[in-house]
C-alpha cells in the first residue's frame, strides 16, 4: 500500500506542477459556486440580525450591517490566559494597553510595547456589538453590561464584537474558526450556527477549506465508483474502506440522506456520496486515502482558489502553495502579548515584530531575507480570499496613493504573502515555523495544503 501511495504522490506531483490550482477541483472551489457552500441548523436571531454564507468560514453570524460577528473567549497561554470569560463583562475596553503582561513569553511583564503614539485601544480594533436599552434574550443571545454601562450582545455567553478590517458583508478577515495553537495568541473566532450535520460527524477548518471528518476527527471520504446515494464499495473493497454506518434511529437531515447497505443496515451520504474511512489513515485530518486513484476528502465547502499564475509544489512533508517560479509562499502570524491580544500582521499595524523577525530591524534585510510576492496586476480584489495591496517597502505599512516605489504584493485574507531566501529548489520549505514559538506568535508560516505526508497532519 505504500509503494501505491507514493506512486499515486509522484504522479500528481508532476500534474501540479504544470496545473494552475485555480484551474483544479481538487484542491479549490469554483469561484461562485453556491452549491458548495455548508448547510447549518437555523437559530432565532435578534431582529436585524442574520446569517452570511462565507467563502472562507462558512456560516457566520451578522449584525444589522451585515459585518461578521466574533468572540474573544478565553485562551489559555504559557503563564496565564486572556479573553473574555463566559457570562462575564468584556475585558476589551478603550483603554490602550501601553506594556506587555509576559503570559505569552519567556520574559517578564511591564516590557513597553511599540508604537505607543500610534497603537489603539481594544475597543477602537473590536468595536462592541452594542444592543439597546431593554432588548430581550433570544434563544442563546442574551445581554452583557460593560463597565461604562452599555449592553452588548453576547451568544452563548460570549460578548460579541465586530473588526475593522471588515467592510462589507461576507468579509471574515479578523479571525478564523480554525483551532489556536497553543502557543499562539488569544485570537477572535467568527461566531455562527452549528453546521447542519449528523452528531457522528464534525467540520475542522485547513487551508483547503472545511474538511468533514468524524467524532474521533479522522477523514471522510467518498468513492468515484458509487452511485449516487448507492454504494458500490463491497467484497476487497471494504478491506480498507469502512462505510460510516447510520444509527437504526438516524434519519435525513438537510444534505444527508442514508442509503441501505443490506436489509436494516443504513450508511449515511453527503450530498448523494455514500461516505466511508481510511484504514490506513494514521493520524487525525488526514489525506492520506486521497491518494488511493479514485477516493476524496469531503468537504462542506472549500476555499476560493488563488491566483492563477500560482503552483502547486512537492514541500519535504507534503503540498505547498507556490508562486509562478514554484517557490513556496508563506503566510506571517502575529499577536502581541498585550492584554488585549492585538493582531500585528496587518499593514495597518505595528510592523516593529515583523520586522524584528525577518531582519533584526532592518528593512532592507526583511526584504532580502523574506521579499514580498510581487503580483504583476494593478490593486483589486481576486476573490474573498485574495487580492492584490500596495505596500510601501521601507515601512510595510499601506503605500500612499500613487507612491512611485509601491509595491503590488498578492495578499491572503488581506495579509501580504512571502517567499523565504532559504529555499534554493523547488518545493523548499524551509522557513516553516520561522519565528518566535514555532512562528505561532511572531513568524512565517509555509502554506500548506498537505502536510501529512509524515504524519504530521493537522
Amino acid at each position: 500500500m505504500r509503494l501505491q501511495r507514493n506512486m499515486v504522490i509522484a504522479a500528481l506531483l508532476v500534474s501540479v506542477s504544470t496545473v494552475s490550482p485555480a484551474a483544479s477541483q481538487e484542491f479549490w472551489q469554483a469561484a461562485g459556486d453556491e452549491q458548495m457552500r455548508e448547510d447549518y441548523v437555523p437559530v432565532p436571531l435578534p431582529e436585524g440580525f442574520s446569517v452570511q454564507l462565507t467563502a472562507l468560514e462558512g456560516p457566520v453570524f451578522a449584525d444589522p450591517q451585515g459585518k461578521t460577528l466574533y468572540s474573544w473567549p478565553l485562551h489559555g497561554l504559557r503563564n496565564g490566559d486572556l479573553g473574555d470569560r463566559k457570562e462575564q463583562a468584556s475585558n476589551c475596553t478603550d483603554k490602550v494597553t501601553t506594556t506587555n503582561t509576559g503570559l505569552m513569553s519567556p520574559y517578564p511583564g511591564g516590557y513597553e510595547l511599540p508604537e505607543l503614539d500610534k497603537r489603539p485601544s481594544c475597543v477602537e480594533v473590536w468595536p462592541p456589538v452594542l444592543a439597546d436599552e431593554g432588548a430581550e434574550p433570544v434563544g442563546k443571545w442574551t445581554t452583557i453590561e460593560r463597565d461604562d454601562g452599555s449592553l452588548q450582545w453576547a451568544f452563548d455567553g460570549y460578548p460579541l464584537y465586530t473588526s475593522i478590517l471588515d467592510s462589507k458583508p461576507g468579509d471574515v478577515y479578523g479571525g478564523t474558526k480554525a483551532e489556536p495553537a497553543n502557543d499562539g495568541p488569544a485570537v477572535r473566532i467568527p461566531v455562527g450556527p452549528e453546521p447542519n450535520i449528523p452528531p457522528s460527524f464534525d467540520v475542522v477548518v485547513v487551508n483547503t477549506g472545511r474538511l468533514l471528518v468524524n467524532f474521533e476527527g479522522y477523514s471522510i471520504y467518498a468513492w468515484d465508483n458509487d452511485d449516487l446515494n448507492k454504494s458500490n464499495c463491497v467484497a476487497s473493497c471494504l478491506d480498507d474502506w469502512s462505510p460510516v454506518l447510520a444509527p437504526a434511529t438516524a434519519q435525513a437531515r438537510g444534505e444527508w440522506t442514508i442509503n441501505e447497505r443490506s436489509p436494516g443496515i443504513g450508511q449515511w451520504a453527503y450530498r448523494g456520496q455514500p461516505v466511508y474511512t481510511y484504514a490506513g489513515d494514521t493520524g487525525y485530518r488526514s489525506f492520506l486515502g486521497s491518494d488511493v486513484p479514485g477516493w476524496d476528502n469531503v468537504y462542506t465547502q472549500r476555499m476560493p482558489a488563488p491566483p492563477e499564475e500560482f503552483t502547486v509544489q512537492e514541500g519535504n512533508v507534503g503540498l505547498v502553495l507556490a508562486d509562478a517560479q514554484g517557490r513556496t509562499i508563506y503566510t506571517y502570524v502575529c499577536g502581541d502579548d498585550a492584554p488585549d491580544q492585538l493582531a500585528c500582521d496587518h499593514p495597518g499595524t505595528t510592523q516593529a515584530y515583523r520586522l524584528a523577525i525577518c531582519g533584526g530591524g532592518d528593512p532592507q534585510r526583511c526584504l532580502e531575507t523574506w521579499p514580498y510576492v510581487l503580483a504583476s496586476t494593478t490593486p483589486k480584489t481576486y476573490n474573498e480570499a485574495w487580492s492584490v495591496v500596495a505596500i510601501d517597502p521601507k515601512t510595510g505599512h499601506y503605500a500612499a496613493e500613487g507612491q512611485d516605489d509601491a509595491l503590488n504584493v498578492w495578499a491572503y485574507r488581506g495579509k501580504p504573502v512571502f517567499r523565504f531566501a532559504g529555499d534554493k529548489i523547488v518545493g523548499d520549505a524551509e522557513g516553516d515555523h520561522w519565528g518566535e514559538f514555532n512562528g505561532y506568535r511572531n513568524g512565517f508560516k509555509a502554506f500548506w495544503l498537505r502536510d501529512d505526508f509524515l504524519n504530521n497532519a493537522g
